[in-house]
């Protein structure tokens, strides 16, 4: 048995939105008021959060150079690389289950790339006018109102992209030098560099790759998927309400006709330019702006709302395992994080030995072993250590105290250690402890006392 496939079906894969550049409708409703409220309480935090202080510092900065993250009082070092796997690890536990629950919510309403793309859609909107007269603008041959209006919006574009890159840059570089060197010309090349570089990068993924990013590079968009089941929510068409659809008057409804009454609003303002009624497409980000853009069609009609609705395909109280599993993998991640903090010192101890020479025997008969200690102050103020031995009897210490360790300092000492020869043991195991003579927070490390071999 043959069957005839048009020419199109030689393609292996192709993509179901058009590739030409989407014209955004700008839409109001319930969805959208939400998503800009969030937005600029996202975007107000994302600023204003360089230029907290705290005891004179910056109170979050991510300093590359000294491998150290500030948060307020807390000075984090690579040592401290669990609490990151543990935050990831949360961020990701939490993003399972809203999109268990909600699909793609993050993505229309949370995500960077969103955000930004929504913003420089705004912005083009206000110099070029409705998407209309932009699509017009774009087919008119080149003049000089054309060239002001482009120059205009790219120019309006770079603004914010460059303010973007500054931005981010003063998570990682403190702000007030930041902003005063960069508007100033005086910063290095370096900073200069990478301002240069996140700001070509928000220019670009915002105002030209705009949808392409979550169609094609966004690697969330291909598993999320597989996490929805009959009881999420998503933005979904009622095919038995809508269909058939078809063009009528405000003042009769046709008995053939559903709901529906194609006005493509639902497309038009689509960031990723689908088509919602063609069902559910891994390309949609759950923004809901189809659904204010078909309830404002359906009030002008006097017909009910929510046609295109978030909506569950089977709804119900039915227990969910996989909620159940990510809340239980939130809540573990959050006691970890707890008992990491309550557990948490703010200084970091190495003891090894001298690798040079085990141990020496003194002329009264003493066994003498050297040990390197390094203390890693962790801490936002000046700390003296004391060191005390535990386990082994000791007749001498070299050294009991680490003074004046400043904050971010690694200081590294040597102590001897002596002792009588017991005679009976090659090695002895014993403890040091390191103590903050401020906090009295204490590290103890197991070590080992070598004695002379015991001749049998």
């Amino acid at each position: 048995m043959s069957v005839n496939l048009p020419d199109e079906s030689a393609i292996i894969f192709k993509v179901p939105v058009a590739q030409d550049k989407i014209y955004i409708r700008e839409q109001q409703g319930y969805y959208q008021r939400l998503r800009r409220t969030l937005n600029i309480l996202l975007v107000a935090l994302f600023i204003g959060l360089p230029w907290i202080s705290w005891q004179g510092e910056q109170a979050i900065l991510f300093d590359v150079g000294a491998q150290t993250l500030r948060f307020f009082a807390w000075v984090l070092y690579p040592q401290d690389l669990m609490v990151f796997v543990l935050l990831f690890s949360l961020a990701a536990f939490v993003l399972f289950y809203v999109t268990k629950k909600y699909g793609r919510v993050w993505c229309g309403f949370s995500c960077p790339q969103t955000v930004w793309t929504l913003l420089f859609n705004w912005v083009e909107r206000r110099i070029e006018g409705t998407h209309h007269q932009s699509r017009a603008l774009d087919n008119q041959p080149w003049s000089w109102k054309k060239a002001g209006l482009k120059s205009a919006k790219h120019l309006a574009w770079a603004v914010i992209a460059g303010l973007t890159a500054m931005v981010f840059m003063s998570y990682f570089y403190p702000a007030k030098a930041l902003y005063s060197d960069v508007l100033t010309w005086s910063a290095s090349a370096l900073i200069s560099g990478w301002v240069v570089f996140f700001a070509a990068c928000t220019y670009i993924n915002a105002g030209w790759i705009r949808e392409k990013m979550c169609l094609h590079m966004c690697p969330y968009s291909r598993f999320q998927s597989v996490m929805f089941d009959a009881q999420t929510k998503l933005v979904t068409y009622d095919v038995a309400r809508g269909e058939h659809r078809g063009p009528r008057k405000r003042i009769a409804k046709p008995r053939e006709l559903g709901d529906c009454v194609d006005c493509n609003l639902c497309v038009q303002v689509c960031p990723v330019g689908i088509d919602i009624r063609n069902g559910l497409q891994y390309e949609c980000i759950n923004c809901g702006l189809c659904v204010d853009a078909c309830n404002q069609v359906m009030d002008k009609f006097q017909y009910a709302r929510n046609l295109i609705s978030f909506a569950a395909l089977k709804p119900g109280r039915t227990v969910n395992a996989a909620l159940i599993l990510y809340g239980v993998a939130i809540m573990a991640m959050v006691v970890g994080m707890v008992v990491w903090a309550t557990n948490r010192v703010d200084f970091e101890v190495n003891v090894a030995r001298d690798r040079q020479q085990l141990y020496r025997e003194h002329y009264s008969g003493l066994i003498e072993n050297t040990f390197r200690i390094s203390v890693l102050n962790k801490s936002n103020q000046v700390a003296d250590y004391r060191v005390d031995v535990s386990g082994i009897q000791i007749d001498q210490q070299s050294q009991t105290a680490i003074e004046a360790v400043e904050p971010g300092e690694k200081r590294e000492t040597v102590i001897t250690l002596s002792g009588k020869n017991t005679g009976t043991n090659e090695r002895q195991h014993f403890y040091i402890t390191t103590t903050n003579t401020l906090s009295g927070q204490t590290v103890e490390r197991d070590v080992v006392f070598i004695y002379p071999a015991v001749e049998k």
